[in-house]
């Protein structure tokens, strides 16, 4: 996840915002004490992930869990930010060091088709396991999918959802419902009104980025690459109706750009606008604002009008656990199996202190999920999302999706400007192909 998606996290522990269980202590020891960070071996295991209060501190009860029945294992997370983890996978791949891979390690959704692709003999895979795929959304396991094999464990949820502030749209005549199950045509027309009578945008986010087109896009099933990774940016309908759109959305006033991510935050903390559409972790965020208690809803996204396999599901960001061609391979599947594929209690007891919500289906179905949240109107806001979560098309990513979506995001900012949008997605696949070379 980028840095901005585990500050939302950090201000959702800090907050303490969620109202479902008292709070637990973390479990100590988690981070490099200087010993080799390869796979432990034994009844042992080694893990790279970052952020202590997300997903260090999920891998840590994930172990206690698991102790339970082993009482022998013992488990050393290294806390690896990701940006020095794809430096060390990248270095490792090249020196041909895997020995010196840890038993697991977390890769983003994002990233992950594009490290089995260009570093194989890293990974390996979980062919012949116990795990059942079918409990994940298919989207996620998607994005660690490679040639019909799974490499990758889902672990966070980055489920995209509209959260709008219920009272802001009473004022203007509108529901959070009238905002359900919409296209984003008329998502255009009610924010509209909404503005003409409130003064308030809908939604807001940074300038020169296109987190939201690229919502928009997977919303349709659609990508930046064909199923054989080539760059599909140019003559792409589904890429174009979504730039279109976002381009209205701007002109109107429905939505406000701002040119950093404290200020996108700061938009809706403030109350300079009603409403926002990100990743689930968002919440983290949104809760900071205390007074705005009980006033926030939270539905699905509008769909894109007129483009094929278009639906009000979509995504924006998560990752994977993955399990090293270096590991215990035995144990290391059997403890994520037995844990995050397999552990309502792991979910019950993360989600609380941490804000880590479940991609593993069945934790929707528990009491803790289930829990009435006051600041979003008493709502089961964790149980709605994860039935999202199951509706959200899947989309290719492939090994060079990073470069796409940069190139997309210069391509916005130039047809923002009065470039035409033909012309810059042309260009930014030129760009793209040229990186592939």
């Amino acid at each position: 996840m980028s840095a901005p998606k585990r500050t939302a996290r950090a201000w959702l522990a800090a907050a303490a915002a969620l109202p479902l269980l008292a709070s637990l202590a973390a479990c100590g020891g988690s981070g490099d004490d200087g010993s080799s960070n390869a796979s432990s071996g034994g009844n042992s295991l080694t893990v790279w992930a970052w952020d202590p209060n997300f997903n260090i501190y999920a891998m840590n009860e994930a172990a206690k869990i698991y102790k339970k029945d082993h009482p022998d294992f013992t488990l050393k997370v290294v806390e690896t930010p990701w940006d020095d983890l794809q430096t060390k996978l990248t270095t490792l791949a090249q020196s041909q060091q895997t020995d010196q891979l840890p038993d697991i390690f977390l890769v983003q959704n994002n990233a992950f088709q594009k490290n089995v692709i260009n570093y194989p003999d890293l990974f390996d895979d979980y062919a012949d396991s116990k795990v059942d795929f079918s409990k994940f959304p298919k989207s996620v396991v998607d994005y660690s999918t490679v040639d019909g094999v799974n490499y990758g464990m889902p672990f966070d949820n980055g489920t995209a959802i509209t959260a709008l502030r219920a009272d802001v749209l009473q004022q203007a005549g509108y529901t959070v419902a009238d905002f359900t199950d919409i296209s984003w045509d008329k998502f255009l027309e009610q924010g509209k009104d909404v503005l003409a009578k409130t003064g308030k945008p809908l939604l807001s986010g940074q300038a020169g980025a296109s987190d939201t087109i690229m919502m928009m896009l997977q919303s349709a099933g659609a990508s930046l690459f064909d199923k054989d990774g080539k760059p599909t940016i140019a003559d792409n309908p589904a890429l174009l109706a979504a730039i279109d759109t976002y381009q209205k959305l701007v002109q109107s006033g429905v939505f406000v750009e701002v040119n950093s991510w404290d200020e996108y935050i700061g938009t809706f903390v403030n109350e300079d606008v009603a409403g926002t559409i990100n990743g689930v972790w968002i919440v983290g965020s949104i809760q900071t604002a205390a007074d705005q208690s009980g006033k926030w809803g939270i539905t699905n996204l509008p769909k894109l009008e007129g483009v094929p396999d278009a639906t009000n599901y979509s995504a924006n960001g998560g990752s994977s656990w993955a399990v090293s061609s270096n590991a215990n391979r035995d144990l290391a599947i059997d403890f994520l199996n037995s844990t995050f594929a397999g552990s309502t209690e792991l979910y019950d007891t993360i989600l609380p202190k941490s804000g880590a919500l479940a991609n593993w289906t069945p934790a929707g179905e528990s009491d803790v999920y289930a829990q009435p949240q006051p600041f979003f109107g008493g709502d089961k806001i964790f149980q709605k999302v994860v039935g999202f979560s199951t509706k959200v098309p899947s989309n290719n990513t492939g090994a060079y999706y990073y470069e796409g979506r940069d190139a997309v995001s210069a391509a916005v900012t130039k047809i923002m400007s009065g470039t035409d949008p033909k012309a810059a997605l042309e260009e930014a696949q030129q760009t793209v192909e040229f990186a592939m070379k």
